[in-house]
């Protein structure tokens, strides 16, 4: 009988692109792929349809730091989920349990702990988060992105791995990207992103700037569901709600990128040599992470921090122009940079846990 691997993760994008970036490995050496994760949730849009992947959904409450009467019903909420991902996962009797993170990988975690299978876990940040500080316990390897995390986590678990790039991003084809736009080689194109829920400060800042950015750049602008503006017709100005398939091609044609700060897709256009102006979430709306990690990039001289508080349309064309105008450097840091995937790594670690 074949080995089995359970993957988990999700409530963002960026809970679930390394597990996108590992499960074709797996696949093809033969593996049997299953996926526990919300019912609805991003992570169920994203993986449902790869073929060979079975997709199960569960229960699971979110880790709000902010109050909400639900904060009183969603620990029951984890608790009926937890049971739900034991049965589940006695049923799959996987050798293995890999979490990316994010509030439904504790059910998934707690009924992987009862049912006595070794857990994997990811950090992607430079600070643990919430969800992984939980099911820290219960892992037997905790691999980092940023060499500093592993100071924060206990000796023996942690392994530095570094970022995990998806490879099918550096096969982007720019005139691609540009037709699918309908856009002209002649101008330099900004991608805008505010993660995969999209924000609405950044999408309005976006909105105010075009008059002064459009007759220098093109933007592509991707809002996040339900933010697209369907009165908005201008040349050069393309938006989307996400892009998934055309992402690679899109890279390829932009010359810079305005994105939140997420770990995983900071990482990614640092190896694609992209020029960042990044927003992080702030302290108000999350627990501070993307701010550690702007600063970390900021201060290795890869990229231009702009803080939410801060940000205005005016303050944001003040950005993007002095972006533009120290392009050269923030690319030639970049290039100096030792960049390594651990996509080769992470897969091993995880095979070696399975054997255990």
């Amino acid at each position: 009988m074949g080995r089995k691997i359970v993957f988990t993760g999700g409530g963002s994008a960026g809970h679930v692109s390394v597990n996108l970036a590992l499960i074709p490995l797996f696949l093809a050496e033969g593996w049997d792929v299953s996926y526990i994760g919300s019912k609805g949730g991003i992570e169920q849009q994203l993986t449902e349809s790869i073929d060979g992947v079975r997709y199960y959904s569960i229960s699971t409450g979110k880790l709000r730091r902010y109050f909400d009467w639900n904060n009183f019903k969603d620990p029951f909420r984890v608790v009926k989920g937890a049971f739900e991902a034991f049965r589940l996962i006695k049923t799959i009797k996987p050798d293995v349990v890999f979490s990316k993170g994010g509030f439904v990988s504790v059910p998934v975690i707690l009924g992987s702990r009862m049912n006595k299978v070794p857990i994997v876990t990811h950090e992607s940040d430079l600070s643990p988060g919430l969800a992984n500080r939980l099911s820290l316990p219960f892992a037997k390897k905790v691999c980092t992105t940023f060499p500093e995390t592993a100071d924060q986590l206990p000796i023996g678990r942690a392994v530095y791995a570094g970022a995990v790039i998806r490879t099918e991003l550096h096969k982007g084809i720019a005139a691609n990207g540009r037709a699918f736009c309908g856009f002209t080689p002649r101008k330099p194109v900004i991608l805008i992103m505010g993660g995969s829920l999209g924000s609405k400060k950044i999408n309005e800042s976006v909105r105010l700037s075009l008059d002064a950015l459009l007759p220098r750049y093109q933007i592509v602008h991707l809002c996040g569901k339900g933010q697209m503006d369907g009165s908005i017709r201008r040349n050069g100005y393309v938006q989307f709600e996400y892009v998934t398939d055309e992402l690679p091609d899109l890279l390829a044609a932009t010359h810079f990128v305005v994105s939140r700060a997420g770990s995983n897709s900071i990482f990614e256009f640092l190896s694609l040599r992209k020029p960042m102006l990044l927003i992080p979430l702030s302290k108000e709306a999350s627990r501070g992470d993307q701010i550690e990690n702007a600063q970390s990039f900021e201060k290795q001289g890869f990229c231009k921090v702009l803080f939410e508080e801060e940000l205005t349309a005016d303050s944001l064309c003040d950005s993007i122009e002095k972006l533009d105008e120290m392009k050269g450097a923030y690319i030639s840091r970049m290039e100096k940079s030792r960049l390594n995937n651990a996509l080769d790594q992470l897969f091993s670690i995880i095979k070696e846990e399975a054997k255990g």
